[in-house]
């Protein structure tokens, strides 16, 4: 007695369940992991800081955690709820059919799509969102945002996002309709001149319709970054301070830009809480970063692997299994060889797919960020003072209520920083050698 084989269709749509399922069940698993360590370490702090981190802030950071993770488990739970709505359920395909019913296939129909899309996926989680900035991070004294910063921040966002996401947007449906069966390699080749060009225009025409930047002004501190970045051979184009203290407590210091671009960016909270010293420590970390050619590296992989995914969605958009697999009526006759009823929702149910098959693969991208981590720590050392460096870092790890205590298997599935223990451990045995 012979059976029917599975449908293609049905094994992604069983494929897709089960690995949405598996990802949740390891999402609680480890949060819930998380919990129980911080908690359990929540009276006592570590022996190597106890000389330096005080009981109050220890537990302080220790709920800000605990906090955080129950809110995320229900953030995760709802959130896989809207993606088995949006695919498996249909609602992607609903949302299509309605589209078309008012305006009629073609590109606007598709732009309307994506829009429709995002829109509706921001109002979903505009709840979280608020939730976290006005409850959570309210509550332990990081938000500094009324109510009036965080809406005027949500209109420039979403005028911002559209003027840079619908016209590379259409470009990219354009290439899938008219490019032939080597759209993919078009599109990736637009998608990332895009991005090197974003890279260049954000420091400048960007990042200041959010933020006030103006230059560092503190003429020692100056002169200090300045000799340290001319040893590392490092050429800016200026150095700045942001008011990050409009938003948030949390400290922070970064390099943005590209190229000719470059430019130095610290908090206006960091400065007011590190000393010359320690300000000199963070920046040599982030030199780091660039010495080892991390960026460059990073920006290598982003593009590899962006390569390797249209090239994926070049081919499962003309399987019709692959839309009927995830809750999406496909189009048996369309002409361009896209069996979707259009090229917006391939590229939608691609980017909701995605993640749920490569869950499994980010401790890998972690680890390698955490490695990279590390190198930039010991150039730091090597450049700087390893003590200015290793108390900046418990400063900063105070004040953004950085737990000591993580659970060590949470750590390397999630942490693109290592903890402090393990850097802390890491700086003492470099200069011990």
């Amino acid at each position: 007695m012979s059976s029917e084989p599975i449908s293609p269709s049905l094994l992604l749509t069983l494929a897709f369940a089960a690995f949405l399922l598996a990802g949740l069940a390891v999402k609680f698993w480890l949060a819930s992991r998380q919990m129980r360590h911080v908690a359990l370490h929540r009276n006592t702090v570590p022996e190597a800081f106890a000389a330096t981190v005080g009981l109050q802030a220890h537990q302080k950071a220790a709920d800000y955690t605990l906090a955080k993770s129950r809110f995320g488990l229900l953030e995760t739970a709802f959130g896989a709820a809207v993606l088995l709505g949006w695919t498996l359920l249909g609602g992607l395909d609903a949302l299509n059919q309605w589209l078309l019913s008012l305006v009629g296939p073609g590109m606007w129909q598709q732009l309307a799509l994506l829009a429709s899309f995002v829109v509706i996926g921001s109002l979903i989680e505009l709840p979280f969102t608020l939730y976290q900035t006005f409850v959570i991070e309210q509550r332990f004294g990081f938000n500094r945002m009324t109510a009036r910063l965080w809406l005027a921040d949500l209109v420039r966002s979403t005028l911002v996002g559209a003027a840079i996401g619908l016209p590379i947007a259409a470009l990219i449906l354009w290439l899938m309709g008219a490019a032939g069966s080597l759209w993919w390699l078009w599109a990736w080749g637009a998608w990332t001149a895009f991005n090197l060009v974003l890279m260049l225009v954000y420091p400048t025409c960007i990042a200041p319709l959010f933020n006030r930047f103006k230059p560092l002004d503190d003429e020692a501190l100056r002169a200090r970054v300045t000799a340290l970045m001319q040893r590392c051979g490092f050429a800016a184009k200026g150095l700045f301070v942001m008011d990050g203290s409009r938003r948030s407590a949390h400290a922070n210091a970064y390099f943005t830009g590209f190229g000719a671009s470059k430019r130095v960016v610290f908090y206006d909270t960091l400065l007011a809480r590190l000393a010359p010293g320690e300000v000199d420590a963070v920046l040599a970390h982030e030199l780091g970063h660039f010495a080892h050619r991390h960026i460059i590296k990073r920006m290598a992989s982003l593009f590899a692997l962006s390569l390797a995914g249209f090239a994926l969605l070049g081919w499962l958009s003309s399987q019709v299994w692959f839309y009927t697999g995830l809750g999406v009526r496909p189009n048996l006759e369309a002409v361009s060889g896209v069996a979707a009823p259009n090229d917006a929702l391939a590229l939608l149910l691609f980017l909701l797919a995605v993640p749920v098959f490569s869950f499994f693969v980010a401790p890998l991208f972690a680890q390698l960020s955490r490695r990279h981590e590390f190198e930039a720590d010991a150039y730091a050392v090597a450049r700087t003072s390893g003590a200015d460096l290793s108390s900046a870092l418990l400063k900063l790890y105070e004040d953004n209520a950085s737990t000591l205590t993580p659970d060590p298997l949470y750590v390397k599935f999630y942490y693109s920083h290592p903890p402090a223990t393990e850097r802390l451990a890491r700086m003492t045995q470099g200069a011990a050698a």
